[in-house]
């Protein structure tokens, strides 16, 4: 009971020390995949166009096309806040945006039924979109049935031509990720009743040139708007890479509070061995009567604190790991026992009972074998 007792500060360290960090990885894992849902090769553009200094539309075209080597793709974004109509059927909550015929390639999505908006339909202000599933199931049934249908946006008929397959695969929703609609930007802008186009978006051919394609874009704008207030470029990558530090920080952190927990057991293996050595003092004296060496009696109590100490770090490691899977579960996440902290956690648990155990065996180890016979 006693060596249990001793090993329950083992125990509940490792385990804490596992359940803290692997929830914590977890967590991280699941901002990364959202961050990754948003393009981490992306830069999102936006800026306040004034009257006397403004960037259209063509001047952003020209800046995209002599940096064709930086940027793979580039879109204006103009929000349209208006409802979405078929026959009697209204949608309120759909995303309507105006958008070029990059922004497919930029999303990585694919089309279901039909075809993508072209560079004819933006010149020419064809009043032609492309619908997500989940409008088309709504209001036509089926993506085979909407292709060629009409559909009012803003009071205008448009003629769907193109359905992007589904994204979300548990649940079709109002306001969920295939709940919109992509026009040409060029009848975005008319609809917006707006002739500046104010937010772009791009995507970087490799993402260690985010920082260099960050920083041409902030040049350009500053050349014209000379107020970095005018403008702001944000880089999905840089953010992701700011959050994993963040979360980093704090998961090394979680995990240093957990392990005082283990500095508390190592105490705690000390004391009991302490007590161990005074108990056997006699047998202490007689093993040194008959020939043992202080090195034999040093290596003796040194192994039983190891051998407490290991046993308890995988105990500990065995119930963390349930527990992490078992929480995970309960909190949405996909948490599995992170390796870095199971082996950190048992190798310290380890290193705790050879640190705390020594100074008891060498108590052990410097008992005079006349006194400690005398002992009682």
């Amino acid at each position: 009971m006693r060596s249990f007792l001793t090993m329950l500060g083992i125990i509940i360290g490792v385990a804490s020390v596992i359940i803290l960090v692997s929830l914590v990885n977890a967590y991280m894992s699941y901002m990364t995949e959202s961050f990754a849902s948003l393009g981490t090769n992306q830069i999102s553009v936006n800026m306040t166009n004034l009257s006397s200094r403004s960037v259209s539309v063509d001047e952003m075209y020209e800046f995209y096309e002599e940096h064709t080597d930086l940027f793979d793709h580039m879109t204006p974004m103009v929000s349209v806040s208006t409802t979405v109509k078929h026959n009697s059927d209204t949608m309120s909550s759909t995303s309507v945006s105006g958008v070029s015929e990059d922004y497919l390639a930029i999303k990585d999505y694919d089309l279901v039924q039909g075809r993508n908006i072209q560079y004819s339909d933006i010149t020419s202000r064809q009043k032609v979109c492309v619908i997500g599933y989940y409008v088309a199931s709504e209001l036509y049934g089926s993506p085979e049935k909407a292709i060629d249908e009409t559909i009012k946006i803003g009071g205008y008929a448009y003629r769907v031509v193109g359905v992007v397959e589904r994204q979300d695969e548990d649940d079709l929703e109002d306001g969920g990720t295939d709940d919109f609609v992509w026009l040409p930007y060029s009848c975005a802008v008319k609809m917006a009743r707006n002739a500046n186009i104010n937010n772009y978006t791009f995507t970087i051919m490799d993402l260690t040139t985010a920082s260099e394609a960050t920083a041409l874009i902030e040049n350009f704008l500053y050349e014209t708007f000379k107020d970095d207030d005018l403008y702001n470029v944000t880089a999905m990558s840089e953010m992701l890479d700011s959050l994993n530090s963040m979360i980093a920080m704090v998961s090394a952190g979680l995990g240093g509070i957990a392990g005082i927990s283990l500095l508390v057991a190592g105490v705690g293996v000390m004391n009991i061995m302490l007590v161990s050595v005074t108990e056997r003092t006699r047998e202490i004296g007689i093993r040194k009567a008959l020939g043992a060496r202080k090195s034999v009696i040093l290596q003796q109590f040194v192994i039983e604190a190891a051998v407490q100490s290991a046993m308890g770090g995988i105990i500990g490691i065995i119930i963390g790991s349930i527990a992490t899977t078992t929480v995970g579960k309960l909190a949405g996440l996909n948490a599995t026992p992170t390796p870095m902290a199971v082996i950190v956690s048992f190798s310290v648990s380890v290193a705790i009972g050879l640190f705390f155990g020594y100074m008891p065996a060498r108590r052990a180890a410097s008992l005079n074998p006349i006194d400690a016979l005398r002992s009682e």
